[in-house]
């Protein structure tokens, strides 16, 4: 510890759960001022050292007697974190109110994030090396090729091997202290491999019509199968020549592969892949990659939008409707606005893609904020499946499908044709019920029901991941009677395997998970004759399934009359995403959706109209509301392990910020969860609902300056959820 009147500090932003950077003096021999942002640094923090990012400087120094503690040590030699990222996660920090330390750890690979070098891909000449003279090393070739070569500039290892350099003699000059290890970016021909095939003229207008020059937000808004990916395609390369690069988000780790392949069959340029399944040693090697430019297209998911770019030129988020891209826990983001911030900062346009556009980017096209930009017309001129709701009140249901389901999937597969049964619940049945007494299995942590998996002799809890044996009599009144209730995907293979003689393919999280379920999907695709595909919601990722022509979906009431005032949005992206499986190859796909209500006026809409229709009519309903995107919306939610803690405490911070929130805002609860008990937790929430931003940001520091002097139990945890896609 040491006196630090009037000295220059560095300010560190450290990765713990604290709102604040902290101050420390430079590493010894090191003046503040030559220390960039952006780069690690070692520092001490109470009994242990922490790798920290140093953001910004104190530029005047303390004035009183105060002491820091010095910083051990400076880890890159150059910033990690461009300026242009380091506004963006300060923006992130204050925007979503998440610690500021954990902000700016998102943004690091976890090898970075614990102080680990970044790996070496080349050679560079050390100060005795820059010393010789030209010429050095007559009577030895080899090496002479190679100062030679890094007396032009630092080297790559490719690029030494290329020019017949050997690891032998590059070693032998590291021994004399001529020649370093360094991190060295490559050139990039970023030449196209494939021709693109022929645009339609709807293709050309929109290309047209995007300009690729400064900070633009484009909704590009186009049914399924109208060719967007190549409209990207296009996009990228015209990036690609001008020496940019090129960012891709896609929801979920399944839909990287294919993305990646269609990349990288197009274009030589460089595409990684940045993802959790990716391993730690190649993340890294591919955030470098990108950092030094020796990379030029990246495709990820969320979290991918904080990686560093040499030259960032276009970002592009498909599928920007889908709930992937806000991360749940820790520092709750959502990529897709994360994404237009990013563009706006790196002054560099951003496309928004979607068959079934969010509310929120509808709003915003609508405000003039973003340019939308709408494709009508499937490629090939093939026409969009017809969608026909089938009134299943009354009707006998065998496997939860009605007989006119039934019919049109026999009819399908006598034409050699595949089928699509959309179901959004794993397992063999959501419940075990006693016919005698009425028991039925439920989870002893959460306040949810076992959901029976009749292969795996299993009952599972989908939330805490609780498993139990499938019982032989029920534990409340001794009775075998014991029945499985509702309809799982597994139940439905299994009836399909027993009166269809067609393969049967169950897609669900239970079956395929990752990257394998792009793997398991193009095989699919390619199988051709008859054949039944019944799977969960992550049929409707994107996939191109050419040979499927019905679609049938066996429940669209769980969202439609839920309690979350998302659900008819989400139930209606998940029919037309589903949907738009059908009739890809050919004309005539047919959706069918079976309903218990078809004269709800949203069901007729979806059905008579077009998805545009539908979304105007929510967008009205949630301004007579004030509900988003109109309104701000965010929670402020706990959880403990004793159930009155958890009101108590909000209780108390409401209270005590009652005064200080803006009347522009609407203060709801404290209230239970929809699920009041998770993992034996005790979850309460309060709901802020503000008519602006400024107002919401106002009330949300308010808020959380309370939660955080307010007394409250050791074990009940607290976080705030900004602009949250389940209030339920």
């Amino acid at each position: 510890m040491e006196s630090s009147a009037q000295l220059p500090v560095i300010r560190v932003a450290v990765p713990l759960p604290l709102r604040q950077l902290f101050d420390y003096l430079p590493p010894a021999g090191a003046a503040a001022s030559a220390l960039e942002p952006g780069v690690r640094v070692r520092i001490p923090f109470g009994r242990r050292d922490l790798i920290g990012v140093l953001v910004d400087h104190q530029a005047a120094g303390f004035s009183s007697e105060v002491e820091l503690k010095r910083a051990e040590q400076v880890l890159d030699a150059q910033p990690l974190i461009s300026r242009q990222l380091l506004k963006l996660l300060r923006w992130a920090s204050e925007y979503y109110q998440h610690p500021i330390g954990e902000v700016f750890a998102a943004a690091l690979p976890g090898a970075l994030r614990s102080g680990r070098s970044l790996p070496h891909n080349g050679w560079e000449l050390t100060q005795r090396g820059r010393g010789l003279p030209a010429g050095a090393f007559p009577r030895a070739p080899s090496r002479a090729a190679a100062i030679a070569l890094l007396q032009r500039r630092p080297q790559s290892n490719q690029s030494l091997k290329t020019e017949g350099i050997s690891r032998a003699v590059l070693l032998a000059l590291k021994k004399l202290d001529l020649i370093q290890t360094a991190a060295v970016a490559e050139t990039d021909k970023k030449s196209r491999r494939e021709d693109p095939p022929q645009l339609s003229a709807e293709q050309q207008q929109i290309l047209r019509n995007l300009p690729l020059e400064g900070f633009q937000c484009h909704l590009l808004d186009g049914i399924t199968g109208s060719g967007k990916t190549e409209v990207y395609l296009q996009l990228i390369e015209t990036v690609l020549k001008r020496g940019e690069q090129a960012l891709v988000l896609v929801p979920e780790i399944g839909l990287t592969p294919q993305t990646l392949n269609r990349f990288r069959a197009r274009f030589c340029a460089r595409t990684v892949a940045l993802h959790s399944s990716v391993p730690a040693g190649q993340k890294v090697a591919n955030w470098q990659d990108l950092k030094l430019g020796n990379a030029s297209i990246a495709v990820g998911t969320r979290s991918a939008v904080f990686c560093s770019f040499q030259k960032l030129g276009l970002i592009i988020v498909d599928e920007e409707h889908d709930p992937s891209y806000k991360q749940q826990d820790g520092f709750r983001y959502s990529a897709r606005d994360v994404a237009v911030k990013r563009a706006q900062i790196e002054n560099c346009p951003v496309i928004l893609g979607s068959a079934t556009p969010a509310m929120e980017t509808l709003f915003n096209a609508s405000r003039g904020r973003y340019e939308h930009h709408r494709m009508r017309m499937r490629q090939g001129g093939g026409e969009p499946p017809q969608i026909v709701a089938i009134d299943v009140r009354g009707s006998p249901l065998q496997a939860g499908m009605s007989e006119s389901l039934l019919t049109e999937l026999r009819h399908t597969l006598a034409n050699g044709d595949q089928a699509l049964l959309f179901l959004n619940r794993r397992g063999y049945a959501p419940a075990l019920q006693c016919h005698d007494c009425g028991w039925v299995a439920e989870c002893e942590h959460c306040d949810a029901r076992l959901t029976v998996h009749l292969r795996r002799r299993r009952l599972l809890c989908h939330y805490c991941g609780l498993q139990q044996l499938v019982p032989e009599r029920c534990s409340a009144c001794g009775s075998a009677a014991l029945l499985a209730r509702g309809l799982g995907t597994e139940q439905l293979e299994e009836y399909l395997l027993q009166n269809f003689d067609v393969p049967i393919h169950r897609l669900d999280s239970d079956v395929v998970t990752g990257t394998s379920i792009s793997s398991k999907l193009d095989e699919v695709a390619q199988t051709h004759g008859a054949s039944i595909i019944v799977g969960t919601q992550m049929l409707s990722k994107g996939h191109h399934l050419p040979n499927v022509q019905l679609v049938g979906i066996i429940d669209c009431d769980a969202l439609l009359h839920g309690a979350d005032f998302r659900g008819p949005e989400r139930m209606a992206q998940l029919v037309l995403q589903v949907g738009g499986r059908a009739g890809r190859g050919r004309s005539g796909g047919r959706v069918l959706l079976q309903t218990h209500y078809p004269d709800d006026p949203l069901i007729r809409q979806l059905v008579s109209e077009d998805y545009a229709a539908f979304a105007a009519q929510l967008l009205l309903d949630r301004r007579q509301r004030g509900l988003p995107p109109v309104g701000q919306l965010f929670v402020l939610r706990c959880d403990c392990s004793r159930d009155s803690d958890g009101e108590t405490f909000l209780r108390t911070v409401l209270d005590n910020a009652r005064t200080k929130i803006p009347s522009r805002c609407r203060v709801i609860g404290p209230l239970p969860a929809a699920m009041p008990r998770r993992a034996g937790r005790y979850r309460h929430q309060l709901l802020c609902l503000a008519e602006d931003r400024q107002s919401a940001q106002m009330a949300l520091k308010s808020l959380l300056h309370c939660a955080e002097s307010a007394k409250r139990p050791r074990d009940l945890n607290w976080f705030v959820d900004v602009d949250p896609q389940e209030v339920a």
